[in-house]
């Protein structure tokens, strides 16, 4: 087994946490505990970091398998990214700037933009609302209206998370136009759910956090390198030099409670003795590993649907696209973001089309697929018409998020089990956020703060400064 180098790492007390899963969450996790002078084993099953935020080599292409954004509000995969010595790398907008093309519209009228000024919430959208022109004059008042009634929901109202987002629009005066140029547009990008289909709970959470809280809280970021140089390479270099020791290509067998209080975790040639141990897996693999009692339903982990994301690859041999990213209307294409630099592409345009809720398209052929978007990529992208598709290929991730359904907040386990010393991260727990990098790494800061707790370590302050700034 490989081992990380410790001697850099902080002066440990003998406890020992292990740590399974190597996504956000699980390093999250690892680095907290170590960053407090816990012992930590991080155990992961794929041969690389990252879980579903990761890279992969496609010929000289570095191709992430989805285009993941994160936003200013944010604030724990921010302080992520500052522990990994990664925020250079996925720098945010300085101000929100979202290009909206409708395909239509008669060419030269397609561009909307929706864009914040620098005014206080919710003045700074005011402009970009009034002059949108993907919404007529009337929607555009009703959108302010349903705005701040959005704004004066509870988000602490469990009734929120048992009805659905479309409903509440629908209520609030909201047109089907509306909600598709507007309310779907970013809803579908964070939830993986069209609103109809959505938790208003945590379709209010989104809204309220990322467009109703402070001015520049929707501004967007996303990585300028390959996802695995920030999520794998970086982040290994973060464990390694915090003491934890990193095993990938390594899967658990079992996990058992001792008489003594303690844990044991076997792995293939080995079994590693713990005082705590944290599940950082999906939600059904953390239902086989769970010993018994450790939940009261247990079952209830099964019942947190998924929701897949397609992606779409197309390389150019010219360039197409002078934005970095735009998204559409009246197309099936969602997101577009421009992936030639970061990819290492030397010459030509390489674009990732990010199709969220692609229940409808997750499983069609890849010859299906190029027949559907290449064509709307002409209609949308006038320079693509003349250009040559040098490479034509698609990633799917089919259970990419749980699915935000309404009813699903009752069904996510916080970080504490019934079983002393084990607890549970991941995007999936009770961490308020849909299934995002924000709520993975939140997760991990709640498991690790539970371990802590139960060790009767004192927390580390600057790991949660991130709460005090959101």
């Amino acid at each position: 087994m490989t081992h990380g180098t410790r001697s850099q790492g902080p002066v440990t007390d003998g406890r020992h946490t292990v740590v399974v899963g190597g996504g956000l969450a699980g390093i999250t996790t690892a680095l907290a505990l170590a960053d407090a002078g816990v012992r930590v084993t991080l155990l992961e099953g794929r041969p690389r970091l990252g879980g579903l935020a990761f890279s992969f080599q496609r010929g000289e292409l570095t191709v992430d398998n989805g285009q993941h954004v994160y936003l200013r509000c944010c604030t724990a995969y921010r302080w992520f990214l500052d522990r990994i010595e990664g925020a250079a790398l996925a720098p945010l907008q300085n101000r929100l700037d979202v290009p909206v093309l409708d395909v239509a519209r008669p060419e030269g009228r397609r561009l909307g933009r929706l864009r914040r000024d620098a005014l206080p919430v919710p003045l700074h959208l005011g402009r970009s609302l009034a002059t949108y022109p993907h919404l007529s004059l009337a929607d555009r008042a009703k959108v302010g209206r349903a705005a701040l009634a959005l704004k004066g929901l509870n988000l602490a109202d469990p009734a929120l998370d048992t009805q659905d987002f479309g409903s509440w629009l629908a209520a609030h005066g909201q047109s089907e136009r509306a909600v598709e140029a507007l309310w779907d547009l970013v809803g579908v990008a964070t939830l993986n759910a069209v609103a109809g289909d959505a938790s208003l709970g945590l379709a209010a959470m989104v809204f309220k956090t990322g467009l109703l809280s402070d001015p520049g809280a929707a501004d967007i970021g996303w990585a300028h390198v390959p996802l695995g140089e920030l999520h794998d390479r970086l982040a290994r270099k973060a464990l390694d030099s915090a003491g934890v020791r990193t095993e990938v290509r390594t899967r658990v067998i079992s996990v058992a409670e001792n008489t003594n209080g303690g844990w044991s975790v076997q792995v293939p040639g080995e079994t590693l003795e713990a005082d705590a141990v944290v599940f950082a897996v999906p939600q059904r693999e953390a239902c086989d590993l769970l010993p018994e009692g450790a939940l009261d339903a247990p079952e209830r982990l099964l019942e947190i649907g998924t929701a897949p994301i397609l992606n779409v690859h197309v390389v150019y041999d010219r360039k197409v696209l002078a934005r970095p990213f735009f998204t559409a209307l009246g197309s099936p294409v969602q997101w577009v973001f421009d992936r030639t630099e970061a990819s290492g592409l030397r010459e030509g345009q390489y674009l990732a089309l990010s199709q969220s809720a692609a229940q409808d398209e997750i499983d069609e052929p890849v010859a299906v697929l190029r027949e559907r978007y290449l064509p709307e990529l002409e209609r949308l992208l006038p320079l693509t018409r003349g250009a040559e598709v040098k490479d034509f290929f698609v990633t799917r991730e089919r259970t990419a998020t749980f699915a935000p359904t309404p009813g699903v907040g009752r069904l996510r386990p916080g970080a504490r089990t019934k079983a002393s010393g084990l607890y549970l991260a991941g995007a999936w727990t009770a961490t308020g956020w849909p299934a995002t990098m924000e709520s993975a790494v939140r997760s991990g800061v709640g498991a690790a703060d539970a371990v802590l707790g139960a060790l009767g370590r004192p927390r580390p302050r600057h790991l949660f400064e991130f709460e005090e700034a959101a």
